[in-house]
């Protein structure tokens, strides 16, 4: 690896022209992620630029009522904001969920939005993954798949996508902006992460000569009636099996609003549109919730060791959109 690439505070422009100075170069992403990575020698990137130093540590609030986070705030600092907490906690309690505090302490925004597949069969080399060589097969398929998708997989990969403050993204209709020499613009979180299909190695919408700058959050005020459900093998430092961020507003004892995304389930956080569909207008009632989700999941697909996930993921929505209604905060 030649030695760090750095970069003058405030210099968007000189970072930009560091990540494309490469010819033929590939945006790897960064974080605490792209060190693991190097340390397992799963990335081998020739050059990487240190960006710490430019001006996207803050979280600032638009004119219109959304919030707009840079992508170097800190996971810890995100957590606690009090306009994060109050307006999206859905949001707040996903950030905390995932990982140490000494790591959210390190994580920023861009890098929880960059960070690659936890699949164990991605990180060995030894092992066939069309992730890390394509062309060369899933051996997660066929081997021990418990942690895998149920949703959205295809013949050529099975991972999930390992993050929990995405999934809450996904939920708020989050907008990531990216920036380039050829000027700025924006992607849906929905359409920001890719699905595998036959190309599972293209992991997101960015491209090579683009570094993410921003997420923005639009106005939501359903969103201050949300929550984040994390159900994992142990209690703290685990990865999810399925999450569930969800927010409702019900008026007249019918569902008037929700957004529901989950986790855990999918190459990609995997907005719930159908259960969204089938829950607006019905009774807010357990039996609605849980119809919503039989909708969602029938779909779904169980690999060999996977089959729980289906009806965890059913339980996990119904158990979720319940708490929102029943403390008493969705009505």
């Amino acid at each position: 690896m030649r030695p760090l690439a750095y970069v003058r505070p405030g210099d968007v422009p000189a970072a930009l022209r560091a990540i494309t100075a490469e010819p033929g170069a590939r945006f790897l992403g960064g974080g605490t992620n792209l060190v693991d990575l190097m340390r397992q020698d799963v990335e081998r990137p020739a050059t990487v630029v240190d960006i710490t130093g430019l001006p996207l540590d803050r979280v600032e609030q638009a004119p219109d009522g959304g919030v707009r986070v840079g992508a170097l705030v800190r996971n810890s600092h995100l957590a606690a904001h009090p306009v994060i907490r109050g307006r999206y906690p859905v949001l707040a309690q996903a950030v905390l969920s995932g990982a140490s505090a000494q790591l959210r302490n390190m994580a920023t925004v861009g890098g929880n939005l960059l960070q690659r597949t936890r699949c164990p069969y991605f990180y060995d080399g030894a092992a066939a993954c069309n992730k890390r060589e394509p062309g060369s097969g899933c051996d997660a398929i066929g081997g021990l798949n418990r942690d895998h998708a149920v949703l959205g997989a295809s013949e050529a990969c099975v991972a999930t996508h390992p993050s929990d403050m995405c999934v809450a993204l996904a939920a708020l209709d989050a907008v990531v902006v990216v920036e380039s020499l050829r000027g700025e613009r924006r992607v849906p979180m929905e359409d920001f992460h890719r699905l595998p299909g036959g190309t599972p190695h293209i992991e997101s919408a960015i491209e090579a000569d683009e570094l993410v700058t921003a997420v923005e959050l639009p106005p939501c005020p359903v969103a201050a009636t949300s929550r984040y459900r994390k159900v994992r093998d142990r209690a703290s430092y685990a990865f999810a099996l399925v999450s569930v961020a969800a927010a409702m507003e019900v008026r007249d004892g019918a569902v008037a609003e929700v957004r529901l995304a989950l986790g855990g389930v999918a190459a990609k956080p995997w907005r719930a549109r159908e259960a969204e569909r089938v829950l607006l207008g019905a009774p807010a009632v357990e039996e609605s919730f849980r119809r919503a989700a039989e909708a969602e999941l029938a779909a779904a697909t169980a690999l060999s060791h996977n089959t729980f996930k289906i009806e965890l993921a059913r339980r996990t929505v119904t158990a979720t959109l319940l708490r929102l209604l029943t403390d008493g905060s969705a009505a």
